[in-house]
């Protein structure tokens, strides 16, 4: 079954990742077992503690959604080994109605292409030119169903020569320029015997037997018998010749399993190939790709947990389907082509919305997936105290701690403790809980962080502004803003920089261009930050 990728948004918090894994989790305890938690970005320092405590790994790395190679129906062709004969090679193409085929070597990685047209171009040649080189002797008695009639099979192991048919009239007229020549006779003992006196490379007796004493002197001309006539003997001779030796060897177009189909499509548009190898990271051929296989190509399926907004989203999100989306925020500008199931409730976590999925469900989670839950409800609403926790926060997240036996008060402090640590530099704090908008035609970046200590963070705050400027300038942004949430104070201690005078409007601030102020009660950036700045532009 195709995987189908839950998560959350970019910078992912602690919040964003437990949901994706619960849901996840939740999915695939129904039966569903292609559901996948993701993630779009580095765990954070707070993540990792809670992750750690319950005995959870991170989700998997998502970097895009943009369609590849091996979510395309592409056609999987036998292959065959480069010394296969070029008769086998036909027989393969016949049976499974194809017409070009790869060429490996014995580790399955790509040696060339085989084409009906490069056989029936080989046909045509050897028509001319029947002059067979190097064909191995064990190919010729394959194809011929023969067998080597003299005393001492060791001697021959490949043969060569144009390739001469006696008829029975012409024994006189039958010339030699050197042995490299392969006679094809009948029941013919006197041409037998002058093949062996010239010292022919090989003869192949049609349906005949061959005098002992003929077998005794032929020393340097090996002797095949088959039970074929000698018109189908002449063409299943030039069929003997591997497969090497007519195959496209290079330079070959060819495509693997993590490309893109952008760039496949491109590519294929400035080459007229028939079918193109498909290799896997060993390159290894796993199959081949037709023009028609880009018409429609299978898209990768996703579940947006905790956004609903594109620039929060996977990068590549236009080519994939959404099936559905979970998330506790405002509606923004996320499109889909079909009508999808969408959850979105005004709660302060959306791992409380998750939680209500398992109880409508009756399923009740493990005690360590629900210690997760608890920990990203506690971390989304800053132990209850953010404006956007409600009463269905509360009793959820004490209903998961009573479940994992864990104590919230206790939880809550292992999580904001770890927020803001000394050794973090500027920029990995600043991008712990990091957000891009797009408001009434304003770009600007919010990012928020949670501490118990917001005076210990405020000695950093030249650091903190100087990048700040820089991503400004950068992403060529309005504003850019950091909220350092402090949870024993109650308010958010706010950093800005860019247009300082819709901020210092916007939130009250008396000295703007001091570009710090403390906002009481300010606790978080979807429900107070965002409203406010978008009431103000609106």
């Amino acid at each position: 079954m195709d995987t189908i990728y839950i998560t959350g948004h970019r910078n992912p918090d602690t919040d964003s990742i437990v949901s994706a894994m619960a849901y996840a989790a939740l999915k695939n305890a129904l039966g569903q077992r292609q559901y996948r938690a993701a993630r779009l970005g580095a765990v954070s320092d707070e993540t990792k503690i809670v992750l750690d405590r319950f005995g959870f790994e991170p989700p998997m790395l998502v970097n895009n959604v943009r369609t590849q190679v091996k979510d395309l129906d592409f056609d999987t062709p036998p292959m065959l080994s480069s010394s296969a004969t070029i008769s086998r090679a036909w027989q393969t193409m016949q049976k499974h109605k194809i017409s070009t085929m790869p060429v490996i070597n014995e580790d399955g990685t790509l040696y060339g292409m085989l084409s009906a047209g490069d056989v029936a171009t080989y046909d045509m040649t050897s028509v001319r030119n029947p002059r067979m080189k190097n064909i191995p002797v064990f190919n010729l008695l394959s194809v011929l169903e023969g067998e080597i009639l003299n005393e001492d099979t060791s001697l021959w192991d490949t043969v060569s020569g144009e390739v001469t048919v006696a008829l029975p009239a012409s024994r006189e007229n039958l010339i030699f320029n050197s042995k490299d020549t392969i006679v094809i006779c009948g029941d013919q003992p006197d041409m037998i015997r002058r093949a062996v006196e010239l010292k022919a490379e090989c003869v192949i007796v049609c349906q005949a037997e061959v005098e002992q004493s003929l077998l005794s002197a032929a020393t340097d001309t090996c002797i095949i018998s088959t039970p074929y006539d000698a018109y189908r003997a002449v063409r299943l001779i030039c069929h003997a010749m591997p497969i090497s030796s007519i195959c496209k060897t290079g330079p070959l177009v060819c495509f693997r399993l993590d490309d893109y189909i952008d760039d496949v499509r491109n590519t294929v548009l400035e080459s007229r190939f028939r079918a193109y190898p498909i290799l896997d990271e060993d390159s290894r051929v796993v199959g081949t790709l037709s023009r028609f296989h880009l018409l429609r190509p299978r898209r990768k399926q996703v579940i947006l947990m905790d956004h609903n907004e594109k620039a929060q989203s996977v990068p590549g999100l236009d080519q994939a389907d959404i099936l559905e989306i979970v998330d506790h925020h405002r509606l923004a500008d996320i499109q889909t082509t079909n009508p999808i199931s969408v959850r979105n409730e005004p709660v302060g976590s959306t791992a409380t919305i998750v939680a209500s999925m398992y109880q409508e469900k009756g399923l009740m989670p493990t005690a360590k997936m629900a210690g997760l839950i608890a920990a990203a409800i506690v971390s989304d609403t800053v132990m209850f105290k953010s404006p956007t926790c409600t009463q269905k926060d509360i009793d959820m997240a004490r209903r998961m701690a009573r479940i994992a036996n864990e104590d919230l008060d206790e939880l809550g402090r292992a999580i904001f403790s770890a927020t803001c640590g000394d050794d973090k530099s500027v920029a990995d704090i600043l991008g712990t809980d990091y957000k891009e908008f797009n408001i009434a035609g304003h770009d600007l970046a919010v990012s928020q962080i949670t501490c118990m200590d917001s005076d210990r963070v405020l000695k950093r705050k030249e650091e903190f502004l100087s990048l700040m400027e820089e991503i400004r300038v950068k992403r060529g942004f309005d504003t850019v803003v950091l909220m350092i949430t402090d949870v024993l104070l109650e308010g958010t201690q706010l950093l800005f920089v860019g247009d300082d005078e819709t901020i210092g409007e916007a939130f009250s601030i008396k000295n703007p261009e001091e570009h710090c102020a403390f906002l009481p009660k300010i606790m978080s950036r979807k429900k107070q930050v965002i409203p406010m700045l978008s009431a103000f532009w609106g």
